[in-house]
């Protein structure tokens, strides 16, 4: 079977991916090993979305995908459970303090709406919050939070309405190429021509690319993640407290209410948790529970609902690696998303069917060349990974 593109992962910015390059003109086709779109490290997101970054890249790409998340609705009738409530990163330090108001500068610059409140303005924005130290905040209020299974599901529907296939429970055991062209996939099941294939493989994308000769430097983390019983809406923005724990296993963590009223959270595993391991553990509750009754002490009586555990494909700066490969024509990186596919998801969708058929971008080509492959990985750093 011939197509005119082929997309490797139907997750949060496979999906995407595939619908702008079919709005654009092409016969897209989706591969994936699963068995439906948005089942591999999609539904472990928890649906915060936020064009907060220090990288030009990712505030753009952030506040791409602020807007199509917004707008989705009245575009296309479905309701992703949208919340605009804003992030609030949080400061007790010196640390946090002065590497979130010299963020700023370069926030601004770059047309992200943010703010520092000082401590009495920001109680106002979390009520209840812990007074003892706190110095304020930032808070950039149209970032949000969105349901990642209503997206997923949103996603591959408009996908299929403008005429992409989905083909699951299929692995891809071979990139074929030649003459420095890719020409097509073989799966466990078959083969599909085509003279561009974009590998959006999340956690897998390494996997992908030793296919064709490709070393890309992306590592999968494993983090933990819960979810609470419904509650009263209260809480406005998702509050991430960049501190490391006092346990000595924890770096940041953060959460929020989603629109359904439920508190989800999640932290940061210091050392990193390298591997594919999904399991849960039993530490994470008792960790996870101490560091948010301290920051909020109205929490300690929070039903929980469930836990998890997801991946995240990291890259050694956190910036994630997009664009094509040099030396292979028709070969395009759409990876190392360091846990935040879901949140850039759409906005790489566009920019990476931008790239490709030429037509409308996110970024300028010098700004894009920062999620190169042959980008320095040591020369710069997402600061707020």
């Amino acid at each position: 079977m011939l197509f005119d593109a082929i997309v490797i992962g139907s997750g949060s910015v496979g999906t995407p991916a595939a619908m702008y390059l079919a709005e654009a003109g092409l016969k897209v086709l989706v591969i994936d090993k699963e068995a439906s779109c948005g089942q591999g490290q999609n539904k472990a997101a928890i649906g915060g979305v936020r064009a907060t970054h220090s990288d030009p890249a990712k505030i753009g790409i952030g506040l791409k995908s602020i807007e199509i998340f917004k707008n989705w609705h009245e575009q296309y009738g479905d309701d992703l459970g949208f919340k605009q409530g804003g992030y609030s990163y949080v400061a007790y330090r010196d640390e946090e303090e002065n590497l979130l108001k010299n963020l700023l500068e370069i926030q601004h610059r770059f047309g992200l709406n943010i703010k520092w409140l000082d401590r009495d303005d920001l109680k106002e924005v979390i009520p209840g919050i812990n007074p003892n130290g706190l110095r304020g905040g930032t808070y950039s209020p149209e970032d949000g939070q969105v349901s990642p299974l209503k997206a997923s599901s949103a996603f591959e529907r408009r996908a299929r309405e403008l005429g992409v296939d989905f083909i699951f429970k299929e692995e891809v055991i071979q990139i074929i190429s030649g003459d420095s062209k890719v020409k097509g996939i073989k799966t466990n099941k078959g083969e599909y021509s085509c003279p561009i294939i974009v590998n959006a493989a999340g956690a897998n994308a390494g996997i992908i690319a030793k296919q064709i000769g490709i070393d890309l430097p992306i590592k999968p983390e494993s983090h933990e993640a819960g979810i609470s019983c419904p509650l009263k809406q209260w809480l406005l923005p998702l509050i991430v407290d960049l501190r490391p724990g006092p346990e000595g296993k924890t770096s940041n963590f953060y959460f929020g209410q989603n629109d359904e009223g439920a508190i989800i959270f999640c932290y940061t595993p210091e050392p990193p948790k390298d591997g594919f391991d999904r399991d849960s553990t039993s530490e994470f509750l008792p960790i996870i529970a101490k560091r948010m009754i301290d920051l909020i002490p109205r929490l300690a009586f929070m039903p929980i609902r469930r836990v998890w555990r997801g991946l995240y494909p990291m890259t050694p700066d956190g910036i994630p690696i997009i664009g094509k490969v040099e030396g292979l024509d028709g070969f395009y990186l759409l990876t190392g998303m360091c846990g935040q596919g879901f949140m850039l998801g759409p906005g790489m969708g566009y920019e990476i069917a931008g790239q490709i058929t030429g037509g409308s971008r996110v970024l300028t080509d010098e700004i894009a060349s920062s999620m190169s492959l042959k980008r320095s990985f040591q020369s710069a750093s997402e600061a707020l990974k």
